[in-house]
């Protein structure tokens, strides 16, 4: 199919019900929470066909562009229902039926995950978390999930997936993209030379990755945005280029694609990232976009400048590189020049005399934003700490490093708390926290406290290995000094 003379904005949950009148998939809360218009994107993806759910209120209907998109309107052939909608049906895993649209294309996605085991119930609860239903209790959800999703997919999708292979194979055709005119317009520019000759021309365009953000300024602020430029095309920037000592995110790399890589230098991170948001959202969420716009409370940023990161941009043919810290400026604004965008992200690994921790503090523990999320890098000579490298998110105006606590940490020893004192009091003079909807700032004051505290005792107990307690889910416990 193909669509021209659509406006830039448009989201592909109208484009669903409106034009092709598939109203079998709802609008919940129009801000990518609920699930409740979840649809699922078919796509090719290093050679293999994925079934990639998203939510469609806040996802452009341009980004669909080279996917095939399945909605629950297409999954029953007549009477006889997908073994997902079935079982749905005979473990009553549906009631007011509001929602249930979205948890079928959720669980459908899930049947054609191609997992080496079938799902535990931890991993449906994980894969619908982006999932809200007021009535069942989930319980019933979670068995139809564990029925349906035990074996291999078979159903007519497979079937048909070697036409479906061939198709998208035609979709992929390396060409730019452009919809609109000069005033107004929806481009998907191929290259990164492309897209830094169209950003130049147009610098007053919004850059799009993921639009997890971009797509509430349409449904919740009702921005009129005139130009945008999709950055899904530009193969280049969905790369990750992995080394001994380093990891670089190409901007557009997904934050579920970033997931194995980040969980691969610390656990902490992993768990961070599985908290980060729904499926939904890593799907389509992007490292650079969360950089990108600059939120206090992003949770990747602190994590990422604990960690060293470093920054690549590029305007036109010019490419700098910058510390990730000293990419914030102040609250909405960053060291970032007119049609100038994000290029990568380079993380460097942790060396053997380092140890890391990271932690989110919100009101639910899953599809929240942060209160406060702290991120700890320690570099160690036995038990004395030599350096260190903390980064905290909701405490400032941007994300920020915490240099007072770093200067009176270093020669501190872990073996002995009193050493830490200085740098615990000194988290008072690097922040002022405000009073908002998510905490108070004495809250926010004392909860970086414990946090760097936490991390301490628990890269203190390393050597008995009783360390590290990650979501609740490990059998493991801080060790108390």
């Amino acid at each position: 199919m193909s669509l021209d003379g659509v406006p830039p904005m448009l989201t592909l949950l109208d484009y669903l019900r409106l034009t092709e009148r598939a109203t079998g998939t709802k609008e919940g809360c129009a801000e990518g929470d609920c699930g409740a218009c979840t649809v699922v994107l078919r796509r090719l993806v290093g050679g293999r066909i994925v079934y990639e759910p998203v939510n469609s209120c806040i996802l452009l209907a341009g980004q669909a562009d080279g996917a095939d998109v399945i909605v629950v309107d297409d999954l029953a052939e007549g009477d006889a229902l997908h073994p997902v909608q079935h079982a749905l049906v005979s473990l009553h895993g549906s009631q007011c039926g509001f929602c249930t649209p979205g948890f079928v294309m959720a669980l459908f996605a899930l049947y054609h995950a191609r997992q080496d085991m079938p799902p535990d119930r931890a991993q449906v609860n994980d894969w619908i978390a982006g999932n809200l239903c007021r009535c069942t209790g989930y319980r019933p959800i979670v068995d139809a999930a564990l029925a349906a999703c035990a074996g291999n997919a078979r159903d007519r999708f497979t079937a048909e997936e070697p036409a479906i292979r061939k198709a998208l194979e035609a979709l992929d055709d390396g060409q730019d993209l452009l919809v609109g005119t000069d005033e107004r317009f929806f481009a998907a520019p191929s290259t990164i030379e492309q897209l830094a000759r169209l950003f130049a021309t147009h610098p007053d365009a919004v850059l799009v990755g993921g639009a997890t953000d971009v797509g509430l300024w349409i449904t919740k602020q009702l921005r009129d945005i005139r130009k945008i430029i999709w950055l899904g095309r530009v193969r280049d920037l969905g790369l990750i280029e992995e080394t001994a000592d380093a990891v670089t995110f190409g901007a557009t790399v997904t934050h579920q694609a970033a997931l194995p890589h980040l969980a691969a230098i610390d656990p902490d991170l992993g768990e961070l990232m599985r908290r980060f948001a729904s499926v939904q959202v890593r799907n389509v969420g992007t490292v650079g976009g969360n950089i990108a716009n600059g939120s206090p409370i992003g949770d990747a940023p602190p994590a990422l400048i604990a960690l060293g990161a470093a920054l690549t941009l590029q305007r036109g043919s010019d490419i700098r590189t910058l510390p990730l810290e000293d990419f914030f400026l102040s609250y909405g604004k960053q060291d970032r020049e007119a049609g100038e965008f994000v290029r990568s992200v380079r993380l460097p690994k942790l060396a053997g005399d380092e140890r890391f921790r990271c932690y989110k503090i919100a009101k639910r523990f899953d599809q929240d934003i942060s209160a406060v999320m702290g991120a700890f890098k320690i570099t160690l000579a036995g038990t004395s700490v030599t350096g260190a490298r903390i980064a905290f998110g909701g405490m400032a105006a941007i994300p920020s490093r915490a240099r007072g606590a770093e200067g009176q940490l270093r020669g501190a020893d872990l073996r002995d708390a009193a050493t830490w004192t200085a740098a615990l009091l000194a988290l008072d003079r690097d922040f002022t926290p405000i009073d908002d909807l998510r905490a108070s700032a004495g809250y926010r004051r004392e909860v970086a406290r414990a946090l760097l505290r936490k991390a301490l005792t628990e890269i203190a107990g390393a050597s008995t290995g009783r360390t590290r307690v990650v979501g609740g889910r490990e059998d493991a416990h801080a060790a108390v000094s």
